[in-house]
């Protein structure tokens, strides 16, 4: 049967943008091409909150986080991890033979500021890496006051991921001083997965320029050379742009300010619906993301038999935690094209289904 994700991603797409993906294909090598990526390039921008450009990666998001590592990193970088997704910040840090720091915050605390300060005014550090809005938790850092900090250290670069916050909420690029800016497809884009999205400031390039052992696929100044032309680096997934087009258009139709919204509005709905029956917040307060909602698991219901339900009778699946956190936490995602009437029909399916779902005896 087909069933809807309402998982932290990949998430549902809508017909129109697979619809998209369909167009007959093009050379990327060819005037079409080219037409097609300059044509996005300022809907992109403006997303970004960013005069610099926004590169085409086919790949996941984490390839060019690990490019964006190899290409600014010569001394040493800070890895801040408050998550399963900025713990593996740490360890591909070491695997691209980089010196590292783990600066660590227990899952679902965000990265303090001041913690950072700390460890930056130490010195010997010339790339920090952040994850906006760490999914595995549903913990979104204060990432202006993070940026202030690292503002503070002129040497060092910062690398932002944010795949899961990305056209759901205000992210000035520029403002904020950010110098490299990463999401992917298959979050709050509601696009399919194997697109990722990296913006890079003018210093970050230079600082790349000057860096051995950058590679290529991911290779920063690479990605500069083709774009100067409206081209990417290596073919692209020229279906996946169509769709990112096709999703462009649909936001300046909605409007920026009207989707930031929608997403906040919904965001609020599941989370005050989920805890008036009880549920806690896994983040602490004014920390939780705004695309999705963590919940502990303090009432101790079989997760698993939760969802079994969901998806046989109601035909949708939320998540029932992640790696540690499987089974103490559930999280409802309420990014993409979700809508008051389709976040109204999951709640409704999720009472149904939570009164025939068994509590977990205690340990």
């Amino acid at each position: 049967m087909s069933y809807k994700l309402f998982i932290p991603g990949p998430i549902a797409v809508s017909e129109k943008t697979l619809r998209a993906m369909a167009r007959p294909m093009i050379g990327h090598r060819t005037t079409e091409f080219v037409a097609l990526y300059q044509a996005i390039q300022p809907e992109l921008q403006a997303l970004a909150g960013t005069r610099d450009p926004v590169y085409l990666s086919t790949s996941s998001a984490w390839g060019v986080m690990e490019g964006a590592l190899r290409s600014v990193t010569r001394r040493k970088v800070l890895n801040c991890m408050n998550g399963a997704f900025s713990d593996k910040w740490y360890d591909v840090s070491l695997r691209a033979g980089k010196a590292a720091t783990a600066l660590r915050f227990d899952w679902g605390k965000p990265v303090d500021p001041d913690a950072v300060r700390r460890e930056l005014a130490t010195g010997g550090y010339d790339a920090i890496t952040l994850i906006h809005n760490e999914t595995s938790c549903g913990c979104m850092s204060d990432l202006p006051a993070l940026m202030r900090v690292i503002r503070e250290f002129p040497d060092v670069i910062s690398i932002v991921d944010t795949v899961s916050s990305f056209s759901a909420m205000p992210l000035p690029k520029d403002e904020l001083g950010i110098d490299i800016l990463i999401t992917g497809s298959q979050k709050a884009l509601a696009l399919p997965p194997g697109l990722a999205l990296v913006s890079a400031s003018a210093r970050a390039l230079e600082r790349a320029a000057g860096t051995e052992g950058r590679g290529y696929y991911f290779d920063l100044v690479e990605f500069q050379k083709n774009h100067e032309q409206g081209m990417t680096p290596s073919t692209p997934a020229i279906s996946l742009i169509y769709a990112l087009q096709s999703k462009l258009e649909d936001i300046r139709a909605e409007g920026i300010a009207n989707r930031h919204a929608r997403h906040a509005r919904l965001n609020r709905t599941v989370r005050e619906h989920v805890l008036a029956k009880g549920f806690t917040m896994f983040p602490p307060p004014g920390f939780g993301s705004v695309t999705l909602n963590c919940f502990a698991n303090n009432l101790g219901y079989d997760l698993g038999a939760l969802n079994k339900t969901l998806k046989s009778k109601h035909g949708l699946v939320i998540d029932g935690g992640y790696g540690k956190l499987k089974g103490k936490t559930f999280r409802i995602s309420n990014m993409g094209d979700e809508t008051d009437e389709t976040i109204a029909a999951l709640l409704r399916a999720f009472d149904a289904a939570l009164a025939e779902t068994p509590r977990v005896p205690a340990a």
